[in-house]
């Protein structure tokens, strides 16, 4: 090396250092400017400048473009079916007697039709429990793919100690097994699950479905019918109370997981158009933190609508933190299944059995369109507001910068 080439490397080395030595200098005023704006972009995330309309991104989905079938007659027999439910949890039947109650109505329809015992060993006691599912096989394919539609005994809703029965959402799923049967038009078998309990019969229903082995889980296999089909979506139905005003989303899975968002979107469309208001969770606009005006004055901003983003925001990302399921829709998330929960806020009207029947028909009808696992839309995203959200490279960069800080 050339007395020349060893001068010009020294002043590299020289100017490095240099550079080095006055970052190192300002180290807690660049660390303080990267905490600023990193909390900064956080901050701004519920600004609705940073969302984004939703939108379909699979084209075989084509929601709200078929006319429903659900009429005031399968009302009739929700109602019919209710009051059979409602007989059964008043007088506190057992869990066997639960199950094989709903077996027998699924086998009155014609469908194929079983129980399931579980018992789940905790240090403390062993939970016990019985699932029953009925099974559509579609008249058109080979089986190989399928939608379930559950609904759990008791609701996400719990007033006090009492545990709050899920028994409308039970019989709007019996009502359905009596409709859709008899509509020749389904590319996947059907599957109705009613699951015991909250989360725990649904767990080990889809365990059983997928040969998972649990050491302190001991699940009847699922035998006569023996689903055969892979599931591609699933839809949760939650009505705990005797009729609602909105339908909320639920979407969070185990370990931080979310579905697909174009299942998400094609609900959020077709409760649009048919009229019905839709919410994120169970948050209603007229209990959201009110902010005082003149702060909407001083920003030139609607600060409630920022109040009500906010909370959106925070409700997710508290789910997303324990990694814990905001519903019975969460433990499909482990199986590769797309899927929500629809929970219907109590209130005293207007909507009931005719509006949720008429909604999930219809996404039914739309999963039923796919000719693959849903894959083209988003799986990382925050939902800000009912049909918008907040994209991948909108809100990690304030976390990269963070961590850089």
């Amino acid at each position: 090396m050339s007395e020349k080439e060893i001068l010009s490397h020294t002043k590299r080395i020289e100017r490095r250092s240099k550079i080095i030595t006055k970052i190192i200098d300002r180290l807690y005023l660049i660390r303080f400017i990267l905490f600023f704006t990193g909390f900064g972009w956080l901050i701004l995330l519920p600004w609705n400048g940073l969302s984004r309309r939703a939108w379909i991104d699979e084209n075989a989905l084509q929601p709200g473009h078929v006319n429903v079938d659900w009429n005031w007659g399968d009302v009739q027999i929700a109602d019919t079916k209710l009051a059979l439910l409602e007989d059964l949890w008043n007088r506190n039947a057992s869990s066997v007697e639960r199950a094989n109650f709903i077996k027998s109505q699924f086998q009155e329809y014609g469908l194929a039709s079983n129980t399931q015992f579980y018992t789940f060993g905790t240090p403390s006691e062993n939970i016990t429990g019985n699932n029953a599912y009925g099974v559509y096989r579609a008249q058109r394919t080979s089986g190989m793919e399928a939608i379930v539609i559950a609904a759990s005994w008791v609701s996400r809703q719990q007033e006090g100690a009492n545990l709050q029965p899920n028994l409308r959402g039970i019989a709007t799923v019996l009502s359905l097994a009596s409709s859709l049967k008899r509509r020749p038009v389904w590319a996947k078998d059907l599957i109705f699950l009613v699951s015991d309990s909250y989360l725990d019969g649904a767990h080990a229903w889809l365990s059983a479905y997928h040969g998972d082995i649990q050491q302190n889980l001991h699940a009847e296999p699922l035998l006569h019918p023996e689903p055969q089909g892979v599931i591609w979506t699933a839809l949760v139905l939650d009505y705990p109370g005797h009729s609602f005003s909105h339908l909320g989303l639920f979407f969070e899975g185990t370990n931080a997981r979310l579905p697909n968002q174009d299942l998400s979107n094609s609900a959020w469309v077709i409760s649009h158009s048919m009229g019905v208001p839709w919410v994120l969770y169970d948050h209603k606009d007229e209990d959201a933190f009110r902010v005082p005006s003149a702060l909407s004055e001083i920003f030139g901003h609607d600060m409630n609508e920022y109040s009500r983003r906010a909370r959106n925001i925070v409700r997710h990302l508290s789910y997303q933190a324990v990694g814990e399921p905001s519903g019975v829709h969460g433990l499909f998330h482990k199986y590769r299944i797309d899927a929500v929960t629809l929970y219907a806020l109590p209130a005293r009207g207007p909507h009931g059995f005719y509006s949720l029947g008429r909604v999930v028909e219809s996404l039914l009808r739309t999963s039923n369109n796919l000719l693959e696992r849903l894959h083209a839309s988003f799986f990382f995203y925050l939902f800000t507001a009912p049909g918008e959200f907040a994209e991948f490279a909108r809100y990690l960069p304030p976390v990269i910068i963070l961590g850089l800080a």
